[in-house]
């Protein structure tokens, strides 16, 4: 098995890295078109503001890579929201990667502090092979502000303030909102889904 974690510029790729090799597998780090599109798996990190993030993947060229891959991939965090056709952050609206439909806007907490920071649960709202064993319920680890609204695209939701997407799929494009990487034995059992998803 191959797997790639795309070095995009604006992610703590060590801790993603070290997930993986907890189970089994040797992440190449990288940026290089050729190596992202022959990769068994492909993994897309990120930590930090969209429109740096957009901005860094296009210096890299790396956008008409990332909308033509065919395999497996998954986004992180800020990955995930990079993986939805616009990001409007602070007024700035960027186009993301539009691999899965929608937008990412700012977080409706209500009277909850931002950004959600900490542990919360997972509600399953459609059966996927990236939630094989994963239970409503089961706690997984969030740092974020923004965020994509509930929709056909959810596999799982979360409830801080309101409802927003925890985990989403169109075709073979998951994204989690939360880390996995940093989720214990939930997030590692859903990194371990991903590496044995058959397409």
């Amino acid at each position: 098995m191959s797997l790639v974690i795309v070095d995009t510029g604006c992610a703590n790729l060590a801790s993603v890295q070290f997930a993986f090799e907890r189970l089994g597998v040797e992440p190449v780090i990288t940026d290089e078109a050729e190596v992202i599109l022959k990769a068994d798996r492909v993994v897309l990190p990120g930590v930090g503001s969209a429109p740096f993030a957009m901005r860094s993947i296009m210096a890299k060229n790396l956008k008409p890579v990332l909308q033509a891959i065919e395999q497996p991939v998954i986004g992180i965090c800020l990955g995930m929201q990079l993986l939805f056709e616009s990001l409007d952050e602070g007024g700035e609206v960027v186009q993301g990667l539009g691999l899965i439909p929608g937008a990412i806007t700012a977080l409706e907490t209500t009277e909850l502090p931002t950004p959600h920071m900490g542990w919360n649960t997972l509600k399953t709202l459609q059966a996927d092979p990236l939630l094989t064993d994963v239970n409503d319920g089961d706690y997984t680890y969030f740092v974020h502000s923004f965020a994509a609204k509930v929709s056909e695209n959810t596999l799982a939701q979360t409830t801080y303030g309101t409802p927003f997407t925890a985990v989403a799929r169109n075709e073979n494009v998951w994204g989690c909102q939360f880390h996995p990487e940093r989720s214990s034995k939930t997030g590692a059992k859903i990194l371990q889904n991903f590496l044995d998803i058959k397409l």
